[in-house]
């Protein structure tokens, strides 16, 4: 069962060190970092979410979308979709190159099914990209150099634009998104919305302050 959405704030911003007090983002999950597929439930969900076609567990990766599209369903009300146009993040692969992956926009397609939300490819990857692990990441403005608006997909664009991606990292990529789509409609309110969020464990643990200055 999903828990409500929450939002990044001063007391977690600082793993994510692309974002600041202006950007409004929530999650649901905390996907451990340095802990592959063993490190819980979040992080199972999330490697079997990305797995690419010729995977082993390949056959996981369905029933990890709907389980992501349900937990959002969960936590976004009929009221507030009815408001708010769903982009989904575009993938590091081009639609034309064989290893494109629309996970996220199979996603943000299956949120209240019965009811479904304004979903729009918004916002296209231009070339495909190698996948970034690590600390090895492109910045925004890099980012937004490979990324365009989709023209035929601005028209009669809502006030609130949910930007939605499947793991909350630095913040690169919904900052280049978030600020190409306040270029073409400035009156628009910008949020993220991701099922997980990446917690970059503590590694002193439960070390207090005292014991570190003895």
């Amino acid at each position: 069962m999903a828990r409500l959405l929450q939002q990044i704030d001063e007391t977690n911003r600082r793993d994510h060190w692309y974002l600041d007090e202006d950007d409004d983002c929530h999650y649901l999950y905390e996907y451990t970092a340095g802990k592959g597929w063993r490190g819980g439930d979040t992080n199972q969900l999330i490697h079997n979410l990305q797995k690419k076609r010729n995977d082993g567990g390949h056959q996981y990766k369905a029933p990890a979308i709907a389980r992501c599209a349900r937990d959002l369903s969960a936590v976004l009300n009929a009221e507030w979709l009815a408001q708010a146009t769903i982009v989904p993040i575009p993938p590091s692969k081009a639609k034309t190159d064989p290893a494109y992956d629309d996970r996220m926009v199979q996603v943000c397609r299956a949120i209240r099914a019965a009811t479904p939300p304004d979903v729009r490819e918004l916002v296209e990857q231009i070339a495909s990209m190698d996948t970034f692990k690590g600390g090895n990441r492109r910045s925004p403005a890099e980012l937004k150099q490979n990324y365009r608006i989709a023209e035929n997909q601005l028209q009669n664009l809502r006030g609130i634009v949910g930007v939605v991606d499947d793991v909350l990292t630095t913040g690169s990529h919904f900052k280049a998104v978030k600020e190409l789509i306040l270029e073409r409609a400035p009156q628009t309110r910008v949020i993220g919305l991701f099922v997980a969020r990446r917690a970059i464990p503590n590694p002193f643990g439960e070390v207090s302050i005292d014991e570190l200055l003895r």
